[in-house]
């Protein structure tokens, strides 16, 4: 049992009756039996207190004062958690001959404390059972918080669109067995949505409503040739052809096929995915929101695609080809011409170009060349051979996501601009709160332009936060230093330049089988 203590009032004094404890029981506290007799208003050293109990060796008797007083009823302390899902009763004995509390007087004390919900009445009358002092009772609970869960979608279609095409034995690569396709038949599911759980408040001891947290929602986006079915929970195909998943959008159409892009055709835009059995002419645009097949020659043409773009015989684009695409870019051969890919591009040949890649650049095959070129991409540069004998400017850059550095730049302007406003703002602010502290009676407009510049305030604060987080969150998607290489499988020509992000250097002579790396703050080379 606990270590408690007890007022005895008698006519002539009044008198602290100390009971040490016995067992596991916890020792008495002498701040504990401060905070009683302040609350009760009666008189103490507490330093001779103190050495008046410890005096004591087993139970005793401690002389306060000469004062006569009216008994002391059972008296119980409500403690409420932090988080006011728990309240605990901590229980003082009467004076000697005072009234004990009953149940009605527990409750009557816990709602003075605002406990109104989840009162334990079996723990309030266990405790009037075995009446313990200086101890705490657990006497209400809250109800828990349940939380949900986010929703999910579920694709029953391949929506990584990372496959790259396969190099035979001999060298060379083949550009039709990509398994990028995903073909799929009228009437097929491709997708499940379960929807979110929004889980149930709950309520904490004084009756304050707990709320969940918040849960992520999804709806199926679609495009067109996909039926839903009536609660929206499950997707399907209202036609046989392609699916694809394009920026969290189901898409599915037929391809749209033609022999040649030309006069014939003029410019051809597609709500789909496009199949060229021959050539794409110069002057002509093809555009695409799903993928771009081309059997022939893409000449000094426009293409994009949302999806991938691949090139069976290659790209001549006679300094006016400009291939763009949202996923990867596959060709036999790039000269003269400009393409950017959203993933990777690869080829046998990269001559007199300027090349982008989000992740790398992949030149493999017979040839397996780069020269005369810009070539950038964040993850890696593969290459056999680098550059030219001729002399030829050959560039590399790595490790920097074009749009990514783009969104950077424009992200750091704006929270320049808004800490401009803000180093305007706040100094007012300030200024109107000292005067108020003050005393200082304000005008109703002054009061109305102090509550604009202060909802103003807020605004531009909560957007600096908004746009710190997502410039945080560019930061760890961007590559760190040591992953970003320039693979070299034959031989890196001098005079080839090589940028890993904000470091450059330029070979000084002819190497073989070597990797380019950064180490810090220079450009490495070592062996393969």
């Amino acid at each position: 049992m606990n270590g408690y203590f007890q007022l005895e009032c008698t006519p002539q004094e009044t008198n602290l009756l100390i009971f040490k404890h016995t067992g596991d029981g916890v020792p008495l506290n002498i701040n504990e039996i401060a905070e009683y007799l302040n609350k009760k208003g009666i008189p103490f050293d507490i330093a001779e207190l103190n050495k008046k109990i410890m005096q004591i060796h087993d139970n005793g008797k401690v002389f306060l004062d000469d004062v006569k007083r009216y008994p002391e009823r059972e008296m119980i302390v409500v403690s409420i958690s932090p988080d006011k899902m728990t309240a605990t009763g901590r229980f003082y004995p009467p004076s000697v001959g005072g009234n004990l509390l009953s149940r009605e007087d527990i409750v009557s004390d816990l709602n003075s404390a605002k406990v109104t919900y989840g009162i334990d009445f079996a723990a309030i009358d266990a405790y009037i059972a075995n009446r313990e002092y200086c101890k705490d009772f657990v006497l209400a609970k809250g109800k828990e918080v349940r939380h949900g869960s986010d929703a999910s979608i579920e694709y029953f279609f391949n929506t990584d669109l990372r496959a790259k095409p396969t190099l035979n034995e001999d060298g060379s690569v083949d550009f039709f067995n990509l398994n990028t396709v995903n073909h799929i038949k009228k009437g097929d599911i491709l997708a499940r949505l379960t929807k979110e759980d929004l889980g149930e408040a709950g309520l904490d001891v004084t009756n304050g409503f707990v709320k969940p947290r918040d849960v992520k929602k999804l709806t199926l986006k679609f495009g067109r040739n996909v039926l839903l079915n009536d609660d929206g929970t499950e997707a399907y195909s209202e036609v046989s052809g392609h699916v694809m998943l394009v920026e969290g959008k189901i898409f599915v159409s037929n391809v749209f096929e033609v022999e040649n892009v030309d006069a014939s055709t003029g410019d051809i835009i597609y709500d789909g995915s496009i199949k060229i059995n021959g050539n794409v002419n110069s002057n002509f645009t093809v555009r695409a929101t799903g993928n771009i097949e081309v059997a022939g020659v893409i000449e000094g043409a426009r293409v994009h695609a949302d999806g991938d773009i691949t090139i069976a015989r290659g790209i001549n684009g006679m300094g006016k080809g400009d291939i763009s695409a949202g996923g990867n870019i596959i060709a036999k051969y790039v000269e003269n011409a400009k393409l950017t890919a959203g993933g990777y591009v690869q080829s046998e040949a990269i001559m007199h170009s300027n090349v982008s890649a989000r992740t790398e650049i992949i030149v493999d095959g017979k040839k397996g060349n780069i020269s005369g070129s810009f070539v950038s991409a964040r993850d890696s540069v593969s290459v056999k051979s680098l550059g030219s004998q001729m002399g030829s400017d050959t560039v590399v850059q790595l490790g920097l996501d074009p749009k990514m550095k783009e969104r950077m730049d424009f992200l750091n302007a704006e929270v320049e601009k808004i800490n401009k406003n803000l180093n305007q703002i706040l100094p007012v602010l300030d200024a109107f709160k000292q005067k108020i502290s003050k005393g200082l009676k304000l005008t109703p407009d002054t009061v109305k332009n102090i509550k604009d510049m202060s909802e103003a305030a807020s605004k531009l604060m909560k957007q600096r936060e908004d746009y710190g987080q997502e410039l945080e969150e560019i930061k760890e998607s961007m590559v760190s230093d040591t992953t970003s290489q320039v693979v070299v499988k034959d031989v890196v020509f001098a005079g080839t330049k090589i940028c890993i992000n904000d470091i450059q250097m330029t070979v000084k002579s002819d190497c073989r089988f070597c990797r380019f790396y950064r180490d810090r703050g220079d450009i490495k080379m070592t062996s393969l």
